[in-house]
């Protein structure tokens, strides 16, 4: 992970610009503290502030849990017709909506823009037996309940993608030992041997991995990942193909001239060079699809994860 790492989970304020802050905008992340949810919310403002498109700061509020819908619940609460307010989020808020059966979901935000996709990685502590993808999938298909894997909240992207690779070495849903984390705490958990493997964003692996902690083994995309010393799962033989995307929603009831004004904000810095070095820096892929069209997604979004969820036998 290159974003700063903060150790507070409540309101942090950001004092970006020179003189007296304006209005700080109201900035929800999700997750807890050193996740993807995270760097997502805070690079993003450091691109607009750095790129001179927002200059007024940020105020922070983590709020993890339950593939992020506790925070969902608690922006949509606290937040209503705030032209101020947004929020960080992604498709694990999808999965974790549909299986967990919340009464809040996407649909109770106003949806402003995708920013980033990324694919998902499989790492292992640096000394285990596991020393390849073929060495996991015979740890899953041989014993798939002492086979700890960690991921994020239950039913998003880590979990479902789990369930693929189970369903794969004919292991139903139900006998795999997901480990759900919010969070950064996955990576404490794999480095000291609480957890087998892990799933999560190839981002939030490389710095471990690189500094010898942590291996990985695998990522989840179409082509390998830049940087990064391992094997597609597709070239293991392996026909499982996983993204995780990040976006940012405004808070309910937004007017039509704050959903234009953030809409303005975002499209700038999409097209600034601190946002494209930024993209590079963390190793996300550029996602930008803004406004109706992200609304449009979204709701496409719902239904092909509920399908899914039900198709790995994750959701009955």
């Amino acid at each position: 992970m290159n974003f700063q790492r903060w150790t507070s989970a409540v309101a942090l304020a950001m004092c970006f610009a020179t003189g007296a802050l304006a209005e700080p905008a109201r900035v929800m992340i999700p997750a807890n503290p050193g996740g993807g949810w995270d760097g997502l919310g805070r690079q993003m403002f450091a691109a607009m502030n750095q790129a001179k498109v927002f200059t007024d700061g940020a105020t922070f509020i983590n709020k993890g849990g339950a593939a992020g819908t506790i925070g969902l619940a608690e922006f949509v609460r606290t937040t209503k017709g705030d032209d101020n307010a947004v929020m960080a989020m992604g498709v694990i808020m999808i999965g974790g909506a549909i299986s967990n059966k919340m009464p809040v979901t996407i649909k109770d935000v106003t949806p402003l823009a995708r920013l980033t996709n990324e694919y998902n990685a499989i790492a292992v502590p640096a000394d285990s037996p596991i020393k390849t993808v073929a060495d996991f999938m015979a740890a899953l298909k041989r014993d798939p309940g002492a086979l700890a894997v960690g991921g994020g909240s239950a039913g998003g992207v880590d979990h479902v993608m789990l369930a693929l690779l189970a369903r794969q070495s004919g292991v139903p849903a139900d006998k795999i030992n997901f480990v759900s984390f919010s969070g950064g705490e996955i990576l404490a958990a794999l480095g000291g041997g609480k957890i087998k493997a892990a799933i999560s964003g190839t981002s939030e692996f490389r710095q471990f991995a690189d500094s010898g902690r942590i291996r990985i083994i695998a990522v989840s995309g179409p082509s390998r990942v830049e940087g990064v010393n391992a094997p597609t799962l597709k070239e293991s033989g392996i026909p499982v193909e996983v993204g995780n995307w990040r976006g940012v929603v405004g808070a309910q009831g937004m007017s039509a001239a704050g959903k234009k004004m953030w809409l303005d904000r975002l499209s700038k810095m999409h097209a600034s060079a601190e946002w494209k070095q930024t993209l590079k820096t963390q190793g996300w892929d550029d996602a930008f699809l803004e406004g109706d069209k992200f609304e449009a997604f979204l709701r496409n979004e719902e239904a092909a994860w509920a399908s899914a969820l039900k198709d790995v036998g994750i959701l009955k």
